[in-house]
């Protein structure tokens, strides 16, 4: 399997291009305002030094949310265009799980993070299994006192992932059971294993029903067919 990931609903955005379970190329850059000009450049790189074109692509996975507005617009309309253009699915899955699954640990239960502004955190809860992890919450949309009181209400050790720099300090004194770590954002490369575990069991829905996970209500309407034509790669 032949696939490109899109992770771009965090500052932390990155692609990477994966045949079956190898990372094949992969480029990142850290910047809150600057998906729209980093990802299409940084696509065509992975594809150049991978010697692929967008028609060699099985599959496109993509980071819907939670996250930043304008990231998860701009990566899933780019997935959505491959989509039209080459006929292949869209692969959605989540900021949360990415960074569950990058942090993974024998023993401690995995707290991830994301922050979407004015003063809320997205969350969610993992428990480890044998080679990975496995969600034992729904996610939340939390202001940062709720997150401690779950974490302080958890029996056993606890591991916070994720955007922690923008917790407020000291939010988690006098846990000993807890303790932050990284990665501070989804990967590319830890997103496409969770795409490919879906790909590998059907579950994605057709690419024009794929929306963003915001948990609220975003600030604008986006006109979703309009971006699509005119992406890069649309039909359009």
């Amino acid at each position: 399997m032949k696939f490109l990931a899109i992770e771009t609903a965090t500052p932390g955005a990155s692609v990477a291009l994966v045949e079956d379970a190898t990372t094949l190329a992969a480029a990142s850059r850290i910047d809150r305002l600057g998906h729209a000009t980093f990802l299409v450049p940084a696509i065509d790189f992975c594809f150049h030094q991978v010697g692929w074109s967008p028609s060699d692509l099985e599959a496109v996975v993509v980071d819907v949310g939670p996250g930043l507005y304008t990231g998860i617009r701009v990566g899933l309309a780019t997935a959505q265009g491959l989509a039209a253009a080459f006929g292949i699915p869209v692969v959605p899955a989540v900021s949360v799980d990415a960074l569950a699954l990058e942090a993974r640990t024998g023993h401690r239960t995995i707290w991830t993070v994301v922050d979407v502004r004015r003063g809320e955190f997205a969350i969610a809860r993992y428990r480890p299994v044998p080679g990975g992890v496995v969600r034992d919450s729904s996610t939340e949309l939390v202001k940062p006192e709720v997150l401690r009181a779950q974490i302080e209400a958890r029996p056993g050790q606890s591991l916070v992932v994720g955007d922690v720099a923008q917790l407020p300090e000291g939010l988690l004194s006098g846990l000993h059971r807890a303790k932050m770590a990284k990665p501070r954002y989804p990967y590319a490369v830890a997103l496409a294993e969770v795409g490919r575990g879906r790909y590998e069991r059907d579950l994605y829905p057709a690419p024009d029903d794929v929306r963003p996970l915001y948990l609220r209500e975003p600030d604008v309407t986006i006109n979703w067919a309009k971006i699509r034509q005119e992406g890069p790669w649309g039909s359009g």
